[in-house]
């Protein structure tokens, strides 16, 4: 009984919070037939504002952290936050009935990770008393970036696999990605990805924000801007997804499924990693307990804005209804568990 009043808790808080109320209020301003329209010229400046500060936060924190320290597990959380996207675009994105591009944008989300489950965890393993690196923040750019970047290329991949050609005689022939002109075309498409005005953005920011000392702008502009523009943001994502909501009904218990399973499996991954790093480089057991959490968590920052801006094809009451409606509460319900498995098998 307590733990069905926790979840209901847990729930009821995550429907509260502005990601997914915006989201929502969106839908119920779309389905009670408002005019309201934001302007795509003031919708391209929000997402430039965006991903911009996302990448600046995450260049600060990896600058200031210990690089040599850093180095085994930003490269496990990368490989991780690859390891996610790759599950999924095997298991939900071949689900009979799921498009494609829908499925790759939820395992990209499920990929990134959520500093809010990520600060959730340390103040967990504060009350409890057990240590962790204090670079640990600086993580979640390495397998947050990586998963975004993978879904997208995948996604993109996946649409030009399934480019038809009529020929003159009436058949369909596919277009093949392997040989040499497949070689081109996998090679054109990640030239595209990265000068993608999502993925150029974020990554100018990372530069910015490792390399030079915006600090200064950093806090009195993009921070205090943040949370309000990501609102606007998902008010327009909720009104897009209604209009598109009649696509998810016959495969919703899919989506279910994957933002139930999709952060138990993923934090396993992220535990398996970080339980190595541990055996070579003595990473923390708290250190290990946060990498799950990372890669238990989803994207409610960063993620959102950058698949809108580079896969608007993409229905957004999929990949945030399943990451922020479902994946979040069990991604936190689910920190017991990894400070649960680090003290069995490592000793806390």
């Amino acid at each position: 009984m307590d733990m069905l009043f926790e979840i209901t808790a847990t729930l009821v808080a995550q429907l509260q919070k502005p990601t997914l109320a915006f989201l929502i209020g969106g839908m119920v301003l779309a389905a009670m037939g408002s005019k309201l329209e934001v302007p795509t010229p003031v919708y391209k400046f929000i997402v430039l504002v965006l991903l911009l500060k996302v990448g600046l936060g995450a260049g600060i924190s990896v600058r200031e952290a210990d690089l040599i320290a850093l180095a085994v597990p930003a490269i496990a959380a990368a490989l991780v936050g690859v390891a996610i996207v790759l599950l999924g675009s095997r298991t939900l994105a071949r689900t009979r009935g799921v498009s494609r591009m829908d499925g790759m944008a939820t395992a990209g989300l499920f990929g990134a990770v959520s500093a809010s489950t990520l600060a959730a965890g340390m103040v967990m393993l504060d009350a409890e008393g057990i240590a962790y690196e204090g670079f640990i923040g600086a993580l979640y750019p390495f397998m947050d970036i990586a998963a975004l970047v993978t879904a997208i290329l995948l996604a993109r991949m996946g649409a030009a696999r399934a480019a038809v050609a009529i020929p003159a005689g009436g058949g369909v022939a596919t277009v093949s990605m392997g040989g040499a002109n497949g070689d081109g075309i996998v090679r054109e498409i990640l030239t595209d990805t990265l000068k993608s005005p999502a993925i150029s953005a974020l990554l100018l920011g990372l530069a910015i924000g490792l390399l030079g000392r915006p600090e200064q702008v950093y806090a009195s502009f993009y921070e205090p801007l943040f949370r309000g523009l990501l609102s606007i943001l998902m008010l327009i994502m909720g009104m897009e997804a209604w209009a598109r909501l009649g696509e998810m009904r016959k495969v919703a218990h899919a989506y279910v499924f994957y933002g139930i399973a999709g952060p138990l499996a993923h934090g396993a991954l992220g535990f398996g990693a970080g339980l190595a790093a541990h055996y070579l480089t003595g990473f923390s057991a708290g250190g290990v307990v946060l990498l799950a959490v990372m890669a238990a968590s989803s994207s409610d920052i960063s993620g959102p804005p950058t698949l809108r801006a580079a896969l608007p094809e993409a229905n957004p009451s999929a990949y945030v209804g399943t990451s922020t409606g479902i994946g979040t509460p069990v991604a936190i319900l689910s920190i017991p568990l990894w400070i649960a498995l680090a003290d069995w098998a490592i000793g806390i």
